[in-house]
Formats: structure tokens, sequence, C-alpha cells
């Protein structure tokens, strides 16, 4: 059958690389990039190191309020699935891009598929909580990576199918796991050396929007005493610089570009501890098996903080130091499946009843 898929940013484009290669073994995809986060370079990077097909179409709608945003990836995919008529379309996670693509296809009574299903922080005031629950109440295929998942949406009464496949996460840790384990050269650029600092991202509006927050997230940085290596989201680069923060965190830090895949992986998974406010590099901690600090006080990855690797902690700077200096636990569990995420995701596609 013919599937579009939508992605938007950088962690969708991970997740489609574990799916859609298995995916078109069996299906038509078209695979559809709405441009919410876009880098012509990274993309390219991202297409050839994860060994994925390049967007069959890509919107350019990116920037705007989260509100312009929706609104205008609903308009141009609308008219993009009245063109296409698939008999399915595919989204992930919990982006702008997730909820329009997911929205338009169920006003378009074309099945819904959502991958990374119940997950949830039950903070309403998170953009991505109120996508991740919008998207999952108008799916009708709600894959989801664990157990835990699958009872919060039975707990809300979903009226899709809830299949529990594991994380398609764990499949690309597993294959990019080894390469980033052996590539040396993005800590020769940082200037680090394994296990001796600690990686940091943030890009939440939650945590750089508001300069009394951003000034706050510098100064906790700053008290770190292992050397800090900041990959910069775009986002995060523009609010530092009107605040007039650049210069004092590049003082503590090392500032990076947006990296790649394997850089990125490269530094995560030889990092002491990890320091972010995002929900998937929290998950990619703990697959690599690295300590990480949450600038939260929630998470959807809750798993990860009941088995002692994930500790949310805010901007409290007292809480960071402290939780950056325990020892990693004993034991991690195989929360999110064995990595073969994608070829159930494959297989529950075929289950769902396409007009």
């Amino acid at each position: 059958m013919k599937i579009v898929t939508v992605i938007g940013n950088r962690p969708q484009f991970v997740k489609a690389a574990a799916v859609s290669g298995p995916l078109r073994e069996h299906h038509e995809e078209l695979l559809v990039h709405t441009g919410q986060h876009y880098d012509d370079e990274l993309s390219s990077v991202f297409v050839r190191e994860l060994d994925m097909p390049s967007p069959d179409i890509e919107l350019g709608l990116g920037g705007g309020s989260n509100t312009d945003q929706t609104a205008r990836m609903l308009g141009a995919l609308g008219a993009l699935l009245r063109e296409q008529a698939p008999a399915a379309v595919l989204v992930y996670g919990d982006t702008n891009s997730t909820l329009a693509g997911a929205l338009a296809a169920a006003q378009a009574r074309i099945p819904v598929a959502h991958v990374e299903a119940g997950m949830r922080s039950f903070d309403r005031a998170m953009p991505e909580e109120l996508n991740r629950v919008v998207t999952d109440h108008v799916s009708d295929l709600l894959l989801v990576p664990s157990q835990n998942a699958a009872g919060n949406l039975a707990r809300e009464g979903v009226a899709g199918d809830v299949q529990v496949v594991g994380d398609v996460m764990v499949d690309v840790a597993r294959l990019l796991g080894p390469r980033a384990r052996a590539e040396d050269g993005p800590l020769r650029d940082a200037g680090v050396s394994p296990g001796a600092y600690v990686l940091v991202t943030a890009h939440r509006a939650g945590t750089v929007d508001d300069p009394v927050r951003l000034e706050r997230l510098v100064e906790l940085l700053l008290g770190v005493e292992l050397p800090v290596v900041l990959p910069l989201h775009p986002r995060t680069r523009a609010r530092l610089e009107a605040a007039g923060l650049t210069a004092r965190l590049e003082r503590g830090a090392t500032l990076l570009p947006p990296l790649g895949p394997l850089a990125f992986s490269a530094l995560l998974t030889r990092a002491r501890a990890v320091l972010t406010d995002s929900g998937g590099v929290q998950k990619e901690a703990y697959l690599a098996g690295v300590p990480c600090v949450t600038l939260r006080d929630s998470t959807e990855w809750v798993e990860t903080v009941d088995a002692g690797w994930n500790v949310l902690v805010d901007l409290d700077d007292a809480a960071a130091h402290a939780a950056l200096a325990r020892e990693a636990p004993a034991q991690r569990p195989q929360l999110y499946g064995d990595g073969h995420a994608a070829d159930r995701v494959v297989a529950a596609m075929a289950t769902l009843r396409c007009s």
C-alpha cells in the first residue's frame, strides 16, 4: 500500500532511518519533510550517515509560532494528501509536524499510525505534550515503545489499536553505537578525552526563551567541574546572542555547531554524563549507558528515572551538580525492546484497515 511518512526534525530523521528501509520492502513510501527544523547540509549528513532515503517532498515550512507553523503544515499536508491519496499516514514522536500530519490525515479519513505513541510527561505547558496527546487520540494504530506507554493509553481510553513494538531508537543505537565508539574525530575537535567531559544539549522554549532561565542555564553550566561540550541548536544560539550571553558561556564551555548523528553519538557514548532538556537525548543516553541529568521537572521517559539513570533537576544548580557527581547504577534493564522495533512497525502497518 502507499504510505505517506511525515517528518520534520532531526530525531524524526533518525527514527525514519530505522523504519523506511524495511517499510519500502513491502510498501510504497512517500517521505515528506515539512522543514520544521531545516538545515540542508545536516539533512544530507543524516541521509548519508544513516543510509536512509532522501525526502521525496520538502515543504520548507520552518519558522513562526507553534500555532502558525502547525496551521501552515495542515494546509500544505491537506493538499498533498488529496493529491497523493495514500492508504495510510505514518508519523513519529511529538512535534508540530507529528500533529499536523495526524490531523490532516484524520480529517481526510486516512488511517494514521503513530510511532512512539503513549509517552506522557503530564505537563500540558509543554507543546510536545499537547501534540502527543492529540495525535494519539486521532490515531488508528498506536505503536508504543514500552508497557508504561501502553498503560497511559489504556487509562485515557484511546480508540485506536495499541501495539507494543519497542523503540526504533534501540534499532538505531545498535546500528550506530559501534561506529560511534570507534569515531575519535569529534572528541579531538572538542578537545576532550573519553569519560572526562559532560555533553550538554538545550533547546526547548521553556529553557532558552525566557532570559532569566537562560541566564540560570549559563550559570549552571559554568559551575560544572568537568569540561562542558555544547553543540548549539540554532534557536539556542540566537537566544544566547540576543541576551549577550554567548561570550560568557564560551569562557567555560566548548560551543559546537549542530552535529550529524555519528558525531553526536560519538560524543554521547564517551561522555561522563549528559545534561539535557531533550526527551530524545535522555533516551539515547540510557541506551548508551551514560548517566543523564535532565534540565526539566518532568519527563516522558519516566522509566529512565525509575531505573536510576536519569535525574530531573530543572535549573537547580545544587541538584544538577549533585546528580552529575553520582555513580552510574549497576544495572541497566532492557526497557525499550530488543532492537527489532522497525520490523514490528512494518508488520503492524499491515493490520491497518485502509479505505
